[in-house]
């Protein structure tokens, strides 16, 4: 077997590695967060999030044992504490 050497380059092996890397996880946005990721994502404690939780606020889904909160869920929180707050200032 010959050896090409370094100076014999794919041209199509060429064009993919001049794209950028993309990580899956940054074009696929997720589903379902977990509650740690819920209180990243709005900024607030674990105890909260569970009171929004229990209060029928914030929905959420269990898979076994594990707490998942749904992506449209989190956009509806927010959709209704933005509501409120317009109601709030309106007064």
């Amino acid at each position: 077997m010959t050896n090409p050497g370094p100076r014999s380059v794919d041209p199509q092996r060429t064009v993919v590695s001049n794209l950028p890397r993309v990580n899956p996880k940054e074009v696929i946005p997720k589903a379902l967060y977990r509650v740690s990721e819920v209180m990243t994502l709005l900024s607030m404690s674990r105890t909260t999030i569970y009171e929004q939780l229990r209060s029928g606020r914030l929905r959420s889904v269990k898979e076994g044992r594990t707490r998942l909160v749904p992506a449209t869920a989190i956009a509806e929180y927010i959709a209704l504490l933005e509501h409120e707050a317009a109601r709030g200032s309106a007064a």
